[in-house]
């Protein structure tokens, strides 16, 4: 899935933060949009979809942190809870879409997520048949909507921004192999 996909199910989960308890709505919405986007840094470094994602890691500390956060709120355990809240929803969801291969359409990879406690490579499900497919771009503006409903200024701007580059990489997407002369 796309990042922005997955920032937006990330925002998702600080909606109701934002409406139980205004003034942190701000630190959940960074932690959420920090989560949602940290896993996929291993682009850059390491292996995709193994080095930065952690679907059981990050989901046992945000459940953690979670319960931390609601015994003892402020800014930064909201912050920190729903960060590894948004990244354990963001490693469980990539097991859903395609493979981590750059052109997913062809199905080349077996490899969506890996799994370290067990140690092995999770199946993609295609669910979401790959980043920047379609229904990529349509479950990112339905996830985007209660948080662009809920957020104004410069996050709403930040969500609003998400879904116009996501449009623009759906339009685009099985050209930036070719793009990048891979």
């Amino acid at each position: 899935m796309m990042v922005t996909t997955h920032v937006a199910s990330g925002l998702l989960l600080a909606v109701p933060v934002a409406a139980a308890a205004p003034a942190l709505a701000l630190p959940a919405a960074v932690g959420a949009v920090l989560g949602g986007i940290l896993p996929d840094v291993d682009l850059f470094i390491g292996v995709h979809r193994k080095t930065l994602h952690f679907p059981v890691y990050y989901s046992v500390l945000g459940v953690f942190t979670g319960v931390f956060a609601v015994a003892a709120p402020g800014p930064l355990t909201v912050a920190i809870a729903l960060g590894f809240l948004a990244a354990g929803l963001h490693s469980i969801s990539d097991w859903f879409g395609a493979g981590e291969e750059l052109r997913p359409w062809e199905r080349t990879s077996d490899r969506a997520v890996y799994l370290h406690p067990r140690r092995r490579w999770l199946r993609p499900r295609y669910l979401v048949r790959y980043d920047g497919a379609p229904e990529d771009l349509l479950l990112t503006v339905v996830l985007a909507v209660p948080a662009a409903a809920t957020f104004d200024g410069w996050l709403r701007g930040l969500v609003v921004g998400g879904v116009v580059i996501a449009a623009a990489y759906t339009l685009f997407r099985k050209r930036v192999p070719d793009w990048l002369g891979i």
